[in-house]
């Protein structure tokens, strides 16, 4: 019998090794995996490469993460915004390598190392220092610059609801990343709220089949407040 629902996040983590690439979903605050975050903070894993689309917030999450000085690098494509203390601090006495990366690219990278995809050309970087060195191929009159996929050892994703085969339906923006993450690692890890009994998700809805998913914890609903946003006094 298959059944993928971890026991606690802890049985989940296991095994996450020094020196892994870690895609971590979420777009700011909507469907990061905090408690996976917390998890893999507990788990001790170092040397750690962080593929997100920011580089935290405020200094809960990925923050939390990059604070507690395990991670090396980080692939990003939006690093600085109105609470990211903890990276700036970091990149900037040289602690944290950063790969700046469009947005576009980055998710397309990452699709690519989920669909088998050796690398693409893409005009996006062109003529900029984003494009680094890498190939530029001019294909019917424009320049397009050689990009190649990124592969995770290990996805941390939030959903909203799951089924023991690690099926997953997301809510609305917090599906974001996800799906691709989960394609393009050996490893994923999911966080659902609410556990379906099998065979009462709708096919239509499952948006990551439970073919790419190896765990998945169920966590309690939290309120959460948008990144950048203090209370006022």
């Amino acid at each position: 019998m298959i059944d993928k629902i971890a026991g606690s996040i802890a049985d989940a983590m296991a095994g996450i090794r020094d020196g892994s690439t870690v895609l971590i979903g979420g777009f700011g605050t909507a469907g990061i995996p905090n408690e996976l975050i917390d998890g893999l903070i507990a788990q001790g894993a170092k040397d750690l490469t962080v593929v997100n689309n920011n580089a935290g917030n405020g200094d809960a999450g990925l923050a939390a993460l990059l604070k507690a000085g395990r991670v090396r690098k980080i692939i990003c494509s939006f690093p600085r915004q109105a609470d990211s203390h903890v990276f700036d601090e970091l990149y900037r006495s040289g602690k944290l390598e950063l790969e700046l990366v469009p947005q576009g690219n980055l998710a397309e990278r990452i699709r690519a190392a989920g669909a088998g995809i050796g690398a693409f050309f893409c005009p996006t970087g062109f003529g900029t220092q984003l494009s680094g060195d890498r190939e530029v191929r001019e294909i019917n009159g424009k320049k397009y610059v050689l990009e190649f996929p990124i592969h995770g050892d290990v996805a941390l994703i939030k959903a909203e609801r799951g089924d023991r085969w690690g099926n997953l339906v997301y809510r609305k923006a917090a599906r974001n990343f996800g799906p691709v993450m989960a394609m393009a690692s050996k490893k994923t890890i999911a966080t659902v709220h609410d556990i379906a009994e099998l065979g009462t998700l709708d096919p239509e809805s499952i948006v990551t089949p439970g073919i790419f998913v190896h765990h998945v914890v169920k966590i309690d609903r939290v309120a959460t407040q948008a990144g950048g946003f203090k209370k006022a006094a």
